[in-house]
C-alpha cells in the first residue's frame, strides 16, 4: 500500500470512530426512547448501522495493522511496477490515459489509482516506456501503448 493510501485509510478510520460510532449510538438512543423495540424500524435500522460501522472499522483496524508501506518516491527505475504512474494510450482510439498502480483497498478508478490486481496493471507490470501490451478485458482485447513511466 502506498503511504498515501495509508493516510487516507487513517482519515476514513479516525471519521468512523470519532464521528459515525457516536451519532450511531444517539440514533439507538433516540429510537429506544420511542417504545416497543420489536417493532421499531427505526431501531432495527440503527442497530444494522451500528453493525456495518463496527465491522468497517474491525476491517479497516485489520487491513491498517497487516499493511506494508511503500514510499513511492524512493522508488526508480524504467520498469512498471507497484506504485508507478504510468500514461498510455490507447491504440484503438487513440486516447490517452494516466493511472497510478495502487494496492487492491486505495484503488479508485475515478481518482485514476489503478489496482495492481486489475487486468490492466497486471499486464503493464514488467513493461517499460515504449512497450505496446494487450489486455484481455471483459469487452475483449485492448492494446495500449505505453509513453510514460514515473515514479512520485
Amino acid at each position: 500500500m502506498t503511504s498515501q493510501g495509508y493516510d487516507s485509510l487513517q482519515v476514513e478510520l479516525k471519521k468512523l470512530i470519532n464521528e459515525d460510532r457516536p451519532n450511531i449510538i444517539s440514533a439507538i438512543a433516540e429510537a429506544r426512547s420511542h417504545g416497543d423495540l420489536s417493532e421499531n424500524a427505526e431501531y432495527q435500522y440503527a442497530k444494522e448501522q451500528q453493525s456495518l460501522i463496527e465491522g468497517k472499522i474491525a476491517d479497516l483496524e485489520s487491513m491498517m495493522s497487516h499493511a506494508e508501506i511503500i514510499d513511492v518516491k524512493s522508488i526508480s527505475g524504467k520498469e512498471i511496477k507497484f506504485g508507478a504512474t504510468v500514461e498510455i494510450q490507447d491504440e484503438e482510439k487513440g486516447k490517452k490515459s494516466t493511472y497510478q498502480i495502487v494496492g487492491e483497498y486505495e484503488s479508485d478508478i475515478e481518482n485514476k489509482k489503478l489496482s495492481v490486481n486489475s487486468p490492466l496493471a497486471r499486464g503493464l507490470i514488467g513493461k517499460i516506456k515504449g512497450d505496446v501490451v494487450e489486455i484481455n478485458s471483459p469487452k475483449g482485447t485492448k492494446t495500449y501503448t505505453i509513453l510514460l513511466v514515473k515514479f512520485i
